[in-house]
């Protein structure tokens, strides 16, 4: 169990409870469309900033190369907890507001410390699209995104790195409406499935001065990739036996109703570093 998992579960299980109702009451309206929605198998969608797409077949389970991605975007990303360890002045430590956080590369430590987080490179890109305007492109928006470093623990909250506020920043869309941040692949700590926090700010300013969110979700990355990067278990010394302790179907967050919402497309592999893409409606 991650060393500080608990301290939110009372949240996380509200917060899923009342997101599952809602997802009941809208599921005859057609909220989602899925397409291949199992822990084995996926569909490898691009979408472009006009919402045209093309599919193509993919595997969950296949090389650590292959790509996995939820559908053509056309609803609005699932709300999900931001959990415990947010950092976003909501449960105690806020680093929003700190000098810095606006930054591409997260990887380090920024203020007091320069502590670098150790793990296979990763980038990430998260396109935001305007479902309110036929799902354009969202120029300008800004994107708060956090994760577990490679042993699991959260920067600012865990024990050993209370300290740090590392793998944590904001970045602002481009025309394309995306933000894009490099990083470490982060852990699997127990009874979670691989994943990144983001919460979606309408600007930069409103980002860093509390300003109101438009939405937190977060984003899952495929098996294949994680199983690749989880065979060092000098950096992650727990994180293969945590994954195969779990399932996107079964995880507390993604597997609502056996329904993958949320599953990056990931290029790359374990010795030169993945690129993790995924396009959101808010």
């Amino acid at each position: 169990m991650h060393p500080d998992h608990d301290r939110g579960l009372e949240f996380d299980v509200r917060t899923l409870v009342a997101r599952r109702s809602a997802l009941g009451l809208l599921s005859g309206a057609g909220l989602l469309a899925l397409v291949g929605c199992s822990d084995g198998t996926s569909a490898a969608t691009t979408v472009t900033a006009s919402g045209a797409s093309t599919t193509n077949a993919a595997t969950d389970s296949a090389t650590p190369g292959a790509t996995a991605s939820t559908t053509a975007v056309d609803a609005v990303v699932p709300e999900e907890t931001a959990g415990p360890f947010p950092g976003d002045g909501s449960n105690g430590a806020d680093v929003l507001d700190d000098s810095g956080i606006v930054r591409h590369d997260i990887t380090s430590s920024f203020g007091t410390s320069t502590t670098t987080a150790t793990g296979v490179p990763l980038t990430v890109h998260l396109t935001v699209l305007d479902s309110d305007a036929g799902y354009v492109a969202m120029e300008g928006v800004a994107v708060y995104a956090w994760h577990a470093d490679a042993q699991g623990r959260y920067s600012m909250y865990s024990q050993g790195v209370e300290h740090e506020n590392y793998l944590r920043g904001v970045q602002p869309t481009d025309a394309s409406g995306t933000a894009s941040f490099t990083t470490v692949f982060p852990g699997c700590y127990d009874g979670r499935w691989p994943h990144i926090h983001f919460e979606v700010y309408r600007s930069t300013k409103e980002a860093t001065s509390d300003g109101r969110i438009v939405r937190t979700s977060q984003v899952a990355l495929p098996r294949a990739a994680s199983e690749a990067v989880y065979g060092d278990s000098a950096t992650y010394p727990s994180s293969a036996a945590n994954l195969a302790r779990t399932s996107l179907t079964r995880d507390m967050v993604f597997g609502d109703d056996g329904g993958i919402h949320q599953l990056a497309t990931v290029t790359g592999d374990a010795a030169a570093g993945y690129v993790a893409a995924l396009t959101v409606a808010v």
